[in-house]
């Protein structure tokens, strides 16, 4: 899947706040990844098709340092990146093993990944800020990743701070954190999410120049029809 330049810029123009409203107005609560936060303030709002990895807990036979070399490593998953992508990394939580660091985010970024968003943590922190790549993710730690965990695949579904990630589903990640919208979803939150983003600058407009919140937030009929009627 492949995300329309139309739909990408879009999708930037929408907070992941209102997209999480959006989407809990069709019945889905649970888009919003856990522990995934902004590594380096002030990141610009991203959006992408996920490409997913996973880990397992580390097995003191498969999580070693000649695992890196494996045809199946995080290496090679990263030259199957395709441009654009946001890699998602299922990391199980694990906060005290570092899942990549500098010189895989350096890649990264000439592989043109649009970002990294995983639940886990990086290591090489001054590094992975050096390679300009955005991050979004639980911290950092100074061990490997295999000191904690096992590498075991790509292109899967994955669970990511609690919340499942199937492959190109559409994520958008900025200073709230990063949700996910499934692909059967993305042409209701392209079209909600912006008059969404529309009533509430109203809104705000509306609390600005002095008016009560009752009857204003959530709307009563008498304000639906002003905003109605500001439209035109």
């Amino acid at each position: 899947m492949s995300l329309s330049p139309e739909a990408r810029k879009t999708l930037a123009g929408i907070t992941t706040a209102t997209i999480t409203t959006v989407l809990l107005k069709k019945g889905l609560r649970n888009v919003w990844m856990r522990g995934a936060r902004p590594l380096r303030p002030g990141l610009p709002r991203l959006v992408g098709p996920a490409f997913t990895l996973r880990f397992v807990p580390a097995r003191e036979d498969l999580a070693t340092p000649e695992s890196w070399s494996s045809p199946i490593s995080t290496r090679t998953a990263i030259e199957a990146m395709p441009e654009g992508c946001i890699a998602v990394v299922d990391a199980m939580g694990i906060t005290d093993a570092g899942i990549f660091g500098d010189i895989l985010c350096a890649r990264m970024v000439k592989r043109g990944v649009t970002a990294l968003v995983t639940d886990g943590v990086v290591r090489d922190v001054e590094g992975v800020l050096g390679t300009n790549l955005p991050v979004w993710c639980d911290g950092y730690a100074a061990p490997p990743s295999v000191a904690g965990l096992t590498f075991v695949g790509w292109g899967e579904p994955i669970g990511c701070g609690g919340v499942a990630v199937f492959p190109n589903d559409v994520v958008v990640a900025d200073q709230d954190g990063c949700v996910l919208i499934p692909q059967a979803m993305l042409d209701h939150v392209l079209a909600e999410g912006v008059e969404q983003e529309r009533m509430e600058a109203w809104i705000v407009n509306e609390v600005n120049n002095g008016a009560a919140l009752p009857g204003l937030y959530p709307m009563n009929a008498e304000t639906k029809a002003r905003y109605a009627a500001s439209k035109k």
